[in-house]
């Protein structure tokens, strides 16, 4: 990167496109730990008939990663941004060995302590989450609009990906003794490989100090109250994302055709779809940028909720495999074009506090979205 203009964009870019690549795969690293569990829910249902694991997994994991992302947005100013990353990503690590180790050493039992144990691995992942994901997109939301739809891309496909793995980890050992845990365990491994590999090319970021003439800024008051809208956008789409996704798809559709395969089935084509979905934007005739656009747009959204309900009420499968693709696909989609359009115009440090604040709003949408998602089980015998 040469010819820095001091208060414009550097006159030429090198390694663009290879920066793109390593932010797609910080993106992946992100979320494979976390994805990974919520694509082995069958197994976990399994282990747990009567603990509602696809709904209290997800609840115990947002509200670390909501009260972490609370503090670290607080005090983003005075942290050191890539160490955070670091921190984070070593985390998603060592939780993704425990996840393993625990299954090894009670040989793939349940029970409520082994339950507890899960569950206090999800809130290390929330932990991670709320590291990684807040510093990564307060980064990249002062460099390139691509790089931040790069990693935003890597969390879509480590859903993706994880939900191709269970797939192939289940056909494979489906007709075995203990084929649940097989699979399940089969697919961990590659997690683990994929969180050590992230935090390795976490380690090749390192740049040189920032000025500190380009640190003065607006407050964080002030950023929010200028993108109150936006951050809004963020809650809005991942309340409603979060309320259907995991927990209803996986409890609350019915018996159908598929049988054991439906739930996997509707995770799958949801994490497809979320990953074309942030792929979209990068065609600009098809990229909303309105503010007004964007905000009735989302809200729109929420008319998936009656849609959802009497699908699976009255619906068959084909239906609710598509309603389920068209939720996906639109989360992606909001996500990238909020995400891109907001930092813009900012300097350096206010586009990085903003990244942080409107991740703190996804997060709370999304622990927001898994609490409001036990309504779902009024009328059920709970």
């Amino acid at each position: 990167m040469e010819n820095l203009d001091e208060n414009g964009p550097p006159a030429r870019l090198e390694g663009k496109y290879g920066a793109m690549v390593v932010c797609w795969l910080l993106g992946n690293g992100c979320l494979f730990s976390w994805n990974s569990m919520l694509t082995i829910e069958d197994y976990y249902g399994y282990l747990f008939p009567d603990y509602h694991p696809s709904r209290v997994l997800t609840l115990v994991y947002q509200p670390f990663a909501l009260g972490t992302l609370a503090v670290l947005a607080y005090h983003e100013a005075k942290i050191n941004t890539r160490r955070r990353n670091l921190f984070g990503y070593i985390l998603f690590f060592l939780s993704s060995v425990l996840v393993l180790v625990l299954d090894l050493a009670t040989s793939g039992k349940g029970g409520l302590g082994t339950f507890i144990g899960i569950c206090a691995i999800s809130g290390a992942f929330g932990v991670a989450d709320a590291h990684v994901q807040g510093g990564m997109v307060g980064d990249l939301s002062f460099m390139l609009p691509e790089f931040v739809q790069s990693f935003l891309a890597g969390l879509a496909a480590s859903g993706a990906l994880t939900s191709a793995l269970r797939l192939i980890t289940k056909a494979a050992f489906e007709n075995t003794k203990d084929g649940l845990r097989k699979g399940a365990t089969s697919e961990g491994s590659k997690t683990v490989s994929a969180d050590l590999a992230a935090g390795g090319i976490q380690t090749l970021l390192e740049i040189d100090g920032e000025d500190p003439n380009k640190l003065q800024r607006l407050s964080n008051k002030e950023l929010l109250f200028q993108n109150m809208d936006y951050a809004l956008d963020m809650f809005l789409i991942y309340v409603l994302t979060l309320s259907i996704f995991p927990g209803f798809l996986s409890e609350d559709t019915g018996s159908h055709s598929l049988g054991t395969w439906y739930a996997l089935v509707l995770i799958a084509m949801y994490n497809v779809c979320d990953l074309i979905g942030r792929y979209i934007p990068l065609f600009k005739f098809l990229k909303l940028t309105s503010r007004r656009g964007l905000m009735i747009a989302i809200l729109s959204r929420f008319l998936l909720i009656p849609a959802f309900y009497f699908t699976a009420k009255y619906g068959d499968q084909g239906w609710m495999i598509l309603l389920t693709s068209f939720l996906g696909l639109t989360n992606g989609y909001f996500t990238v074009c909020v995400l891109t359009s907001a930092p813009k115009g900012y300097k350096g440090p206010e586009q990085n506090a903003l990244g942080n604040l409107l991740v703190l709003f996804l997060v709370g949408g999304l622990f927001a979205g898994v609490t409001l998602d036990w309504l779902w089980l009024i009328g059920k015998g709970w």
